[in-house]
């Protein structure tokens, strides 16, 4: 049985494997699990002295504890500048912000980025069953207090650590902050687990959180011996002598393993199984029972389906107590010799050795030491070991302590760790971790974050990708934006091994989307960390925008769909070969036409070499380019771009009908191939012109010949089209010219528009009958009069009778959009053509102009560039629809740059130990 059909036949058991999907931490001299990681595998101590905000470690430190109200340690790992935080991120005030627990801002902050570490965008979780669990175990920032102020109240409670991060993203699971002392965490990761089991959550954050802030628990701990003198966990050693304390937060997501490979999610680790006991009336209330811990790990091997001699690797509790050292390694031998041949070695390690006993934190920081091995596959070396603890037999045991680097064998797989966490109090855990195997796949191709609980995934492959790509980086100010730019173009330079389409895939779906904006159009990871650099600095570089949002809603956007005489063969071609969206819908557009076209669509726009085509054929040009538009609407609407408003010049407001849900495609399709080849039956006898002049001088000029000539489309305050006879057109032109009014005469098979069409006016008109009409379901300008269609107005088979005779009033159209406050305005056809009519419509610099394609530009630039224009004006792009069909993985990036401030109390609401003697 191999892993993946393993796993499967676990799906629904109740001992489901949990996938371990994201991290963050805040470690001492560690920021982030990478940071961690480098400290570890450089044997690096993160321990120091007593840093003078904390305390006068003078006033407190006494090596031979003389007295009750001393401590014989000068060390801790500490973290820096846990007085600062960024409120304004976080929707707080600086004033609460300085009444609340540190521990409650960093584990907000290790929250956020955990999540953007595992790829999902922080505010996609408002409303899911996502659950918190939270294991705290010091509360120094309440003894500190001298006379609370009212503000602090939920500042100081410990349930509201868990609790505010649930409020914060709107998380509707369980929510909890769980204390048993220093296997905190780790117990509420088994609760995590549980949770999700029991399917009671969907999504977990489990971790936890500990500061050191003020001296009292330090002398306690030091007066009860058990505080290391030289600030050192010498686990396992024979000087052993005690811990010393540190500080940090770490967070894990978790999910449902069966969940995970649905939705693709880069999965760090696999959590097999875990296990929580009592060690019930031992020697002592504080002291360890081994057979307890024996029990324990059993347990969590039988949870997990995993045997003893699987185990290769144990991050153990370790806090450097000679009885507590030697338990513990008895305990894990008891276990996890069973079955195992003697060449057959198992590591043994604790990161306390590194950073300290983290005390309600200690847990996670030893589960994320484990998943980082795994990923590895290296055991980091183990500080402070010089000559074993005499209690401790090695030679009897399985066990390895690595003083060095020490690889994991390449032929052990899957590789299994497990780590061990004891409470003072006797409440332990055991969870056991699977190394993600290599053959998950873990490609995303076609999903939506928007239901998170209730997601369908279904994966297809598309062969071709695209050759440029979208990055999109947002922050809440524009300082943070310029460091967020700056740490990509760091991380790009340092991972050259991470594809630039699954970066920017990871970018844009996996963080959340803030005012400050940038988009960057990039066709490989040197251009883009370039582009970057050339932002941080000040330089502008072709590809890149900027832009805030500002206060007020999105823009509103209208759809232009172009008219005819904007077709050519071979338009979007690059698109139809490399955009899956854009290309099922032309086919399905080919499929429909067939019964009414003798040659395929396909054929008519991309002909073979050397063959001609009939695309500039009424009969087949109008056909083209409503399938051609309905592809283009159909791709800027999977992207998350729907206009709030629609309209279309002559045929292109078919395509714009559809779209607003008059009639179906089916049906638009079969009207519009009528339509087409019932005009490209009539006799090729009349002609049409541009005039340049406004409509009134136009009626004028054609007044002697009006059963002749017709107003065809007035295409601006002096643009105006005329069509009719060659003979009657080419008379006013002469007219015209000689008042110096300057003409056009326009290239086309037939006088549109006109009384020449009169004809076949009532058999379209019985064509049209057969079809079932709706009220449009969005705003529709109507080129027949300029104006919005009204909300249960149906326009029916004399409405589009009528289209075909009467002007196309695109002018009055572009008034009625700009008066009802659009601004935005998204060409939808093979060039940028209404783009330069639309801006003679209205007064210079207004609105903006953004082309889907433009006939001499790369066709994916033309749409990479607008679809960034969008973004940095407000819009947000639907980044799963945008990569839907490419195979894609998530993969770690940088997390957001917080702007931290100081916020703490005033020296009148705090108590203070930095002076000497007190």
């Amino acid at each position: 049985m191999n892993q993946i059909t393993e796993y499967s036949a676990l799906a629904d058991a109740k001992t489901e494997p949990i996938a371990i999907i994201g991290m963050g931490c805040r470690f001492p001299d560690a920021k982030d699990p990478e940071a961690f990681w480098q400290l570890l595998c450089e044997g690096r101590v993160a321990i120091s002295e007593v840093p003078t905000d904390r305390w006068d470690v003078d006033a407190f430190y006494d090596k031979n504890l003389d007295s009750d109200d001393k401590m014989n340690t000068r060390w801790g790992g500490f973290l820096e500048d846990v007085d600062k935080f960024d409120p304004s991120f976080f929707g707080i005030s600086s004033g609460e912000a300085s009444a609340m627990d540190p521990q409650q801002r960093l584990l907000l902050e290790v929250s956020w980025e955990a999540l953007e570490n595992a790829g999902l965008a922080p505010d996609k979780l408002a409303g899911s069953q996502t659950g918190v669990f939270v294991g705290l175990f010091s509360c120094d920032y309440y003894k500190l207090l001298l006379n609370p102020p009212q503000r602090a109240g939920t500042g100081i409670f410990n349930s509201i650590v868990a609790n505010r991060l649930s409020y914060f993203l709107d998380l509707r699971g369980p929510s909890m902050t769980l204390d048993t002392a220093c296997s905190s965490s780790l117990v509420a990761v088994h609760m995590a687990c549980q949770s999700l089991r029991t399917k009671e959550s969907n999504l977990a954050l489990a971790g936890g959180v500990n500061l050191i802030l003020s001296p009292e628990w330090t002398i306690a701990f030091s007066q009860a011996g058990m505080m290391a003198s030289d600030g050192r966990c010498k686990t396992f050693d024979a000087s052993a002598d005690g811990y010393v304390r540190g500080e940090g937060c770490g967070m894990v997501v978790l999910k449902r393993l069966s969940n995970a490979l649905n939705d693709g999610d880069r999965i760090l680790a696999v959590l097999r199984g875990s296990a929580v006991n009592q060690d019930g009336r031992s020697v002592g209330l504080t002291a360890p029972n081994g057979l307890a811990q024996q029990a324990l790990i059993r347990q969590a091997l039988e949870n997990a389906g995993v045997s003893p001699r699987s185990i290769d690797y144990v991050e153990a509790h370790g806090t450097g107590t000679p009885l507590g050292d030697a338990t513990e390694v008895q305990s894990l031998a008891a276990v996890l010799r069973q079955g195992r041949s003697p060449e057959q070695q198992c590591a043994l390690s604790t990161a306390k050795t590194n950073i300290g006993h983290l005390e309600g934190a200690a847990g996670i920081a030893g589960l994320i030491k484990a998943v980082l091995s795994l990923q590895h596959g290296e055991i980091p070396p183990h500080p402070h070991l010089k000559e074993i603890n005499p209690d401790i037999a090695l030679e009897k045991t399985p066990f390895v302590i690595p003083t060095k680097q020490r690889p994991w064998s390449p032929q052990i797989k899957p590789r299994f760790a497990g780590v061990n966490s004891f409470g003072i109090g006797g409440t332990n855990a055991f969870v056991v971790l699977e190394a993600a195997p290599d053959n998950l796949g873990l490609t995303i191709l076609d999903f939506g974050l928007q239901d998170l609980d209730n997601a369908k995934f279904q994966p297809t492959k598309f062969s071709v990708d695209r050759p440029l790509h979208l990055l999109t980086l947002s922050a809440r100010t524009d300082k943070a934006l310029k460091q967020l730019a700056d740490r990509y173009e760091s991380h790009l330079a340092a991972n050259p091994d991470q594809l630039l389409p699954d970066i920017c895939f990871t970018a844009n779906t996996g963080r959340s989307h803030f005012d400050h904006r940038l988009a960057i159009v990039a066709e490989e990871a040197d251009t883009l960390r370039q582009q970057l650099g050339n932002f941080t600095s000040g330089k502008e570089t072709d590809g890149t925008q900027e832009g805030k949002v500002g206060d007020r809603n999105r823009p509103k956007i209208a759809f232009l769909f172009t008219g005819q005489g904007s077709q050519y063969i071979g338009m979007a071609r690059q698109l139809y070969d490399t955009q899956p969206t854009f290309r099922e819908a032309l086919n399905q557009c080919d499929e429909l036409l067939r019964p009414y076209q003798s040659q395929s669509l396909l054929s008519v726009l991309y002909p073979e070499s050397g063959q001609s085509s009939v695309l500039d054929n009424t009969a087949y040009a109008q056909p083209a380019l409503f399938a051609l538009e309905y592809a283009l609407a159909q791709l800027w609407q999977s992207w998350g771009i729907e206009p709030d408003a629609v309209m279309g010049h002559s045929v292109g407001e078919y395509v714009a009908a559809c779209i607003a849900g008059v009639f179906s495609l089916e049906d638009g399709l079969g009207l519009i191939a009528e339509r087409g080849r019932l005009m490209s039956s009539l006799p090729s006898e009349g002609t049409m012109a541009a005039v340049f002049a406004e409509e009134a001088l136009v009626l004028e000029a054609i007044a002697p010949y009006q059963n002749a000539i017709s107003i065809a489309a007035v295409n601006g305050p002096t643009q105006t089209v005329i069509s009719g006879t060659r003979q009657a057109v080419e008379a006013v032109l002469e007219r015209l010219e000689d008042d110096c009014i300057t003409t056009h005469p326009l290239n086309v098979s037939h006088a549109f528009h006109s009384h020449l069409m009169e004809p076949i006016l009532n058999t379209f008109e019985e064509t049209a009958s057969q079809v079932k009409f709706f009220a449009p379901t969005l705003p529709l300008i109507s080129n027949v009069t300029g104006q919005m269609v009204q909300p249960e107005e149906i326009l029916d088979a004399s409405y589009w009778c009528n289209h075909i005779r009467q002007p196309v009033r695109f002018y009055q159209g572009m008034q009625t959009l700009a008066d009802a406050g659009y601004e935005l305005f998204l060409e939808i056809g093979s060039t940028d053509t209404m783009i330069g009519m639309g801006k003679r419509c209205l007064p210079k610099g207004t609105g903006t102009w953004l082309a889907s394609l433009k006939k001499d530009e790369d066709e994916w630039r033309s749409l990479l560039n607008s679809l960034a224009t969008l973004y940095v004006s407000g819009w947000d792009i639907n980044g799963a629809g945008f990569d839907r069909h490419y195979p894609r993985r998530r993969v770690g990036l940088p997390t957001y740059p917080f702007q931290r401030k100081r916020c703490w109390l005033e020296p009148s609401e705090i108590k203070s130990y930095s002076k000497k003697g007190v």
